[in-house]
């Protein structure tokens, strides 16, 4: 027998989840299935909503300013701002504390690992203390054995694109001693229990807090690995700040991250909460159609196919990077659906000689219309029951607009709330 829902979303990113959570509090009935776990815990946890225009202009200080200058075909123009803005409103609701930016349309400047900036609309609550338009002197702080933030660098190079306070660095040892090959999480896990050091007869916050006291200088404020607690990184940053007299910040960080697996625990539970249910690791592998409506699809669940079925599907499998988009030599294409996926005919052309141009395979996507429906080649919809929402969506460079997250939260959100009201009505 074949499970059943109203809606049915494919893909477990954040632009899956968001759809399965809009889905569900508008009522429908809502699974999430997910080949594999979710690519936020390899995200910085910032959610951008647009930095820059697809000619270069930026960092954009207010994003939706900039909304009717892009393109007729983009995510963003064809949802409409009312649509996007929806679609932030929601985010916020989800986050509640744990996020911060939603009081203001302006982009915040967010100091990232490698010394950049980075225009942001959201930013975790552990950033906050950290943003670049602040001009209280700031530690980085590295850490032995978290060897993908070295502190010397940021600082240089923060200090050197013009931030508006001094900047300095120090690496220290980690109070507990570690493996050399020790992950994140586990420096996250010992910060959240505080466990004890040998022979200090204190926890391991305040220990941190006083290797670090030395290099503290008039700094007013320190930043730090983004590895502050797992589970409890409000509690984490509070005990270091009080220890060190000092506002505690996280800098964002590469993958694995922290900050992203945070919001992906939020965003699960958020789906939970709204009475949605969800499976990881049972990828869609067939489906069958009558015409233009998709009437099952079927999962590999442990080497047998179990039949799904529903009234609306959703699909939010990512872009190229992650196989929802598939390329060979000769041709591009949406692998589940076969959704047509616009492309130059001359594969040299999908690409610019400037490793920095404006590369049409960065763009590759299904096309949608205005309601988030993958159209055929003649601008007709693929099937009458499918929407499509985050990187599986084409006509914008993600990387270079810096607008992944938003784009993937505004057609979640709009994907699954359109969805949710075709199937229930």
């Amino acid at each position: 027998m074949a499970i059943e829902q109203d809606v049915l979303v494919i893909g477990g990113g954040i632009a899956g989840l968001t759809a399965a959570i809009s889905a569900a509090r508008e009522g429908a009935s809502v699974r999430l299935v997910s080949y594999k776990e979710t690519t936020l815990r390899h995200a910085s946890g910032l959610i951008d909503l647009l930095g820059y225009t697809p000619d270069g202009e930026g960092p954009l200080e207010d994003p939706y300013d900039a909304l009717e200058t892009l393109p007729a075909d983009h995510p963003y123009r064809l949802l409409g701002e009312a649509r996007v803005r929806e679609g932030m409103a929601t985010f916020d609701e989800i986050t509640g504390d744990r996020y911060r930016g939603e009081h203001t349309d302006a982009n915040a400047l967010v100091p990232t690992f490698g010394g950049t900036v980075k225009p942001t609309a959201r930013y975790p609550a552990g950033a906050a203390a950290g943003l670049a338009s602040d001009p209280r002197s700031t530690l980085f702080v590295g850490i032995e054995r978290v060897p993908d933030f070295e502190p010397s660098i940021a600082a240089d190079r923060l200090a050197a694109v013009g931030v508006p306070f001094d900047t300095s660095a120090a690496t220290v040892e980690f109070p507990i001693p570690l493996r050399d090959d020790a992950k994140k999480t586990r420096f996250a896990h010992l910060l959240d229990a505080n466990e004890t050091v040998d022979g200090a007869g204190e926890g391991v916050r305040r220990a941190l807090a006083e290797t670090v006291k030395p290099h503290l200088g008039d700094a007013e404020r320190v930043g730090f690995p983004a590895i502050l607690g797992q589970d409890h990184p409000a509690e984490v940053r509070d005990d270091l700040a009080s220890a060190l007299g000092a506002d505690v910040f996280e800098v964002p960080m590469g993958p694995p991250n922290l900050p992203g697996l945070r919001l992906e625990s939020l965003l699960y539970d958020a789906l939970e909460a709204a009475g949605g249910r969800f499976e990881v690791g049972s990828p869609v592998v067939s489906y069958s159609a009558d015409g233009e409506v998709i009437e099952q699809v079927a999962i590999d669940r442990s080497g047998q196919e179990i039949p799904m079925t529903a009234e609306q599907y959703v699909l939010a499998t990512g872009g190229l990077e992650s196989d929802g988009i598939g390329a060979t030599r000769e041709q591009v294409t949406e692998p589940l659906f076969d959704c047509h996926v616009p492309q130059p005919a001359d594969r040299y052309d999908w690409f610019e000689d400037d490793v920095f141009g404006d590369h049409a395979f960065a763009r590759f996507g299904v096309d949608v219309a205005a309601d988030l429906r993958p159209q055929t080649a003649d601008g007709d919809p693929e099937f009458g029951n499918l929407r499509a929402a985050g990187g599986v969506v084409g006509n914008y460079d993600y990387a270079a607009q810096k607008c992944g997250s938003g784009v993937s939260i505004a057609t979640g959100h709009g994907a699954g709330q359109r969805a949710a009201e075709d199937a229930t009505q």
